[in-house]
């Protein structure tokens, strides 16, 4: 299995924290505001262009209410 770089994990990461938060119906200034993030940081993160901090995992998937585990299943 070919090793991927770190911007593919970025923008593959981003694309399943997008999936997921259109999942539950929320907007980008929805989640910002239940994390109490900036939303135009979510939005560098789901298009990777922004590399994720492990408490900033943390404080999506409180906003998603599910499990941070879940946002790293991402393949």
């Amino acid at each position: 299995m070919p090793k991927k770089n770190y911007s593919d994990l970025q923008v593959s990461f981003g694309a399943h924290l997008q999936k997921i938060r259109l999942s539950k119906g929320l907007s980008l200034r929805a989640l910002a505001t239940r994390c109490d993030l900036d939303d135009s940081k979510i939005s560098k993160i789901e298009n990777g262009k922004l590399n994720v901090q492990l408490s900033t995992i943390v404080e999506l998937a409180k906003g998603l209410d599910i499990n941070p585990k879940d946002l790293l299943d991402f393949g």
